[in-house]
């Protein structure tokens, strides 16, 4: 190639390995003059033109590992924390915070399409809107992205996208195989799949029909999620029982914490029955509050005096009234979150005017900013059903849904048991510490199941979907009123609640029913 055959003397190096290549009075692209060389300054040449573009690769990968958030966007790379003063974080764990924000992202964009506010700001502020939503065939007024069947289509292509995934990583046990580099990374790629996953569910023909199908198949998720969700509210009270009991043979205090955090538990669960008595029932009227309260005092009062009772203590003799009290605390959370649900109760008073009766005076003060209790109760929501994802994917809780636990003579009490890491770090790891901000702790092995993590996020977007649109109650469902009561709200909460002590009761006596297998709580 004539172009490339420059004197040897007119090849003037430059910084880094680049080269630049200079004849006076030579016009490169033209070609119009070359010398001739031998077949040595050929090779010398080639050989050089070589390290040059070794050099410009070796500058590429540079510019990428500095810039980690472009790797990460459009690579497998780890991505970090956006500001140098944050600590450095695992690749697990970030890898969960992404999914969780594409999560947090469509449920807000839920909540808008639930709010019939923001669509009358929407109407007020924005230029030609009516002239755009006929443009994009969403209705005069954008009615078809806006209520309870926007919504509906938003979770489908959310938990389409949890279910591709559930099944794109079946089975991937560690972290330097195709799939796990998808899982791990790509994230621009994936929120463009996310964004068109959900758009594309606005599609669907026969809308009708897919809506009334879609209702129940996400009635059966968020079940399934709520089931989850209380066998590990049981797991993590047995778990604690366990832990803190572990301890008593080296340190008596361990004792002491026991008895407190009993103490601790009863308390709040008699407390707040007690509160509900005064505040949600009246002398001569809400009878149905009445029932409620005393039906479950009476479970909480059955399943403590079942924990201490002696056929259970010779099966089990770690059960105690410290994961009794923990399940009477969250039946009495639970009760006072279905009381909170129901429709208001009104009814004339002497004077003839209408009043809110078999509920707290003060609760009519808090709905006065109807907005900030909308807002705030949401965010609220978002954030516990957040951490009840995160919390149910990590793999101690895989394993205990599948009833793997380590063994007893290896338990070391701990008093934040339940917040302890992952796994502890290799050398390779605390060595990492020192280097790149993001730390690959699933060179060898996975941390957490993969497909177990995208199932349960799947199962969360048809909680989601349920619980905004208000369960069965979806026609006159909007955001503004998603806290003012409704029926379907308050079933399912106490069906919760009645399944929680079932569970319970079941891991109580199990052993009982079944002494050929062994049970390990």
């Amino acid at each position: 190639m004539k172009l490339l055959q420059l004197p040897r003397e007119q090849i003037v190096p430059q910084r880094k390995g680049i080269f630049v290549f200079l004849s006076p009075g030579i016009s490169l692209s033209s070609g119009k003059r070359s010398h001739q060389v031998s077949h040595s300054e050929q090779v010398e040449f080639e050989e050089m033109r070589l390290q040059s573009l070794e050099a410009l690769a070796g500058m590429l990968c540079s510019f990428l590992v500095k810039n980690t958030k472009l790797a990460c966007c459009c690579g497998s790379a780890g991505c970090s924390l956006c500001c140098g003063c944050c600590p450095k974080v695992r690749q697990s764990r970030t890898t969960r915070f992404m999914y969780l924000l594409y999560f947090i992202l469509v449920v807000g964009l839920c909540c808008v399409m639930m709010s019939s506010s923001v669509t009358k700001q929407m109407k007020e502020h924005i230029p030609f809107f009516e002239d755009f939503c006929k443009g994009i065939k969403a209705g005069k007024t954008c009615e078809n992205l806006v209520g309870y069947s926007a919504v509906y289509r938003v979770c489908f292509g959310m938990a389409c996208f949890f279910f591709v995934f559930c099944l794109l990583t079946l089975k991937v046990n560690n972290s330097k195989g195709c799939r796990a580099y998808i899982h791990n990374g790509f994230w621009f790629f994936k929120l463009l799949l996310l964004g068109a996953m959900c758009s594309g569910a606005f599609f669907i023909p026969d809308q009708e029909t897919f809506l009334n199908a879609w209702r129940y198949v996400g009635a059966v998720g968020s079940f399934i999620f709520i089931c989850i969700q209380l066998l590990l509210i049981v797991e993590f009270a047995h778990k604690w029982n366990k832990n803190w009991n572990a301890g008593t043979a080296s340190n008596k205090l361990w004792y002491a914490s026991l008895s407190l955090a009993t103490l601790v538990m009863y308390s709040i669960a008699v407390g707040g029955l007690i509160l509900m008595a005064v505040f949600y029932t009246q002398s001569d009227d809400c009878t149905d509050n009445k029932i409620l309260l005393g039906v479950h005092g009476g479970l909480c009062l059955l399943i403590s005096l079942a924990a201490i009772s002696p056929c259970v203590q010779s099966r089990q003799p770690h059960s105690g009234l410290l994961q009794s009290g923990l399940i009477s605390c969250y039946v009495t959370y639970l009760t006072f979150s279905a009381l909170t649900s129901k429709p208001e109760k009104i009814a004339q008073d002497e004077h003839g005017k209408n009043i809110t009766i078999c509920a707290p005076d003060f609760s009519q003060g808090l709905h006065r900013d109807e907005n900030m209790v909308t807002w705030l109760g949401t965010f609220l929501l978002i954030v516990c059903i957040g951490y009840s994802c995160l919390t149910s994917t990590t793999r101690s809780s895989s394993d205990a849904l599948q009833r793997r636990y380590g063994a007893p003579e290896l338990e070391v009490a701990r008093c934040c048991f339940c917040f302890g890491p992952d796994g502890e770090d290799t050398e390779e790891q605390q060595n990492a510490k020192k280097g790149p901000r993001v730390i690959y702790d699933e060179k060898k092995s996975t941390v957490y199941s993969y497909s177990y993590f995208h199932f349960v996020f799947l199962l969360a977007s048809l909680y989601v979907m349920m619980t905004l649109t208000s369960w069965f109650h979806y026609e006159s469902a909007t955001i503004e009123t998603f806290f003012t009561g409704s029926w379907s709200i308050f079933w399912v909460k106490m069906a919760s609640c009645w399944m929680c002590v079932i569970l319970y009761l079941w891991t109580l006596v199990a052993p009982l029913c079944c002494p050929s297998r062994q049970f390990s709580v």
